[in-house]
């Protein structure tokens, strides 16, 4: 297995990284970088200029409007995005919906909202977790009931912590559509339109006073049976399908290099005993630390780049990039708040929604970071918690 980069590799990634430079837009990339709240509007507007360009959906196949770029190159691309700080596209159409629907859909499915999802036509958002049914999914009660004629399912349930619910043209949902079978087996996977009759979307603001996530209550929507992947009771397998492709990119290694070069830059600007806070031993060696488990975690990524090459799909190396990325993304924060000590206590909506130009204390880059340490408390919940991938891990491992 060779981890080191070709020529080639390389020629690719000078080619990604001026393309890059020459189109993300300088005040979307401000945003990034500055940890500041990207709009609607600017995530449409980077996924158009992707979309122009046909590197929407690098890890597509060609057949579908792909790049045809290889696992070593789609990881480049991920890690150029991070540095430059492009928002990256959604995943919820591009990353998770789509690859079920190549692999599970029929050729109506497949060509009416593939090229939708490529170009931003339908923003999409995703309907698994429930009141009582997170970690537990496949205990969800959101019910689906075929119409006398058989033509559509009648839904009745509630959704929760749907991400940018209140922006989506349609969601891909769980349902149960025979309340009688073992929970795994009773279950559907229904694409909505979320302009369906009967569809309510309430906010839920989180710590951080950020509108992010939402309820969605269906109170008899009808939808059309076609509008069913695959066979009905077998959303359980489509759903492992997508949860896969979703642990592997929760990963995010370049946004956490790009991170731990700003963590590095502020803590050489604070003071501890007349010397830069990043000399200090007690504060260095935390960020060394860190900064072990970071190359120690991208390795495993190249690892799993490596056989996706081979052909492999995701297995259960997902969990173990899942678990280990999201906890180097809260150190990252915990170490955040820590540099900047109290300039990270007030709490600064306005700057964040970038509708001021500067943060009231002064200090633009200590900010934002409450609230970025408040948000990726998330991170070792969403896709299946950690404690659930270290399940799997235990299970298809290690046989335990």
């Amino acid at each position: 297995m060779d981890l080191n980069y070709t020529a080639a590799d390389n020629a690719f990634r000078e080619e990604v990284r001026s393309w890059l430079e020459a189109n993300l837009p300088a005040d979307i990339r401000a945003k990034i970088l500055n940890h500041r709240r990207p709009n609607r509007d600017d995530l449409v507007r980077w996924h158009k200029i992707l979309a122009g360009k046909g590197w929407s959906a690098p890890h597509w196949p060609v057949e579908f409007g792909g790049t045809g770029w290889n696992a070593t190159q789609r990881h480049i691309w991920d890690e150029e995005n991070a540095r430059v700080g492009a928002p990256g596209v959604l995943p919820f159409g591009v990353a998770m919906v789509a690859p079920v629907i190549m692999k599970y859909g029929n050729e109506q499915q497949k060509s009416y909202y593939l090229p939708r999802i490529l170009d931003c036509t339908d923003w999409w958002c995703q309907g698994y977790s429930e009141p009582g049914s997170g970690s537990d999914l496949a205990s969800l009660k959101t019910r689906a009931e075929l119409t006398p004629d058989g033509k559509h399912y009648i839904v009745n349930g509630q959704k929760t912590w749907t991400t940018l619910g209140q922006h989506a043209d349609m969601i891909f949902c769980l349902v149960r559509t025979d309340p009688e079978a073992k929970k795994q087996e009773g279950i559907s996977f229904l694409l909505i339109d979320m302009k369906t009759p009967g569809i309510t979307v309430r906010p839920i603001i989180m710590l951080d006073e950020d509108h992010e996530v939402n309820e969605v209550f269906f109170d008899n929507v009808k939808v059309p049976v076609e509008n069913r992947v695959g066979e009905e009771n077998k959303g359980w397998t489509y759903a492992k399908y997508l949860l896969g492709h979703e642990r592997t990119g929760i990963a995010r290694v370049g946004n956490s290099k790009r991170e731990l070069g700003f963590l590095k830059r502020v803590a050489r600007q604070q003071q501890k005993n007349g010397k830069p806070l990043l000399e200090d031993p007690v504060f260095g060696a935390k960020v060394a630390a860190l900064e072990i488990e970071l190359m120690a975690l991208e390795i495993t990524v190249l690892r799993v780049v490596s056989s996706e090459s081979a052909g492999k799909g995701p297995g259960p190396e997902a969990s173990l990039l899942k678990i280990k990325g999201t906890e180097i993304q809260q150190m990252l924060t915990e170490l955040m708040v820590e540099a900047v000590g109290p300039y990270a206590q007030p709490f600064d909506r306005d700057y964040l929604e970038c509708e001021t130009e500067h943060a009231v204390t002064g200090y633009d880059d200590a900010a934002p970071l409450a609230a970025y340490y408040f948000n990726f408390r998330k991170t070792s919940i969403y896709g299946g918690s950690n404690e659930i991938q270290k399940n799997i891990i235990s299970q298809m491992i290690l046989g335990l």
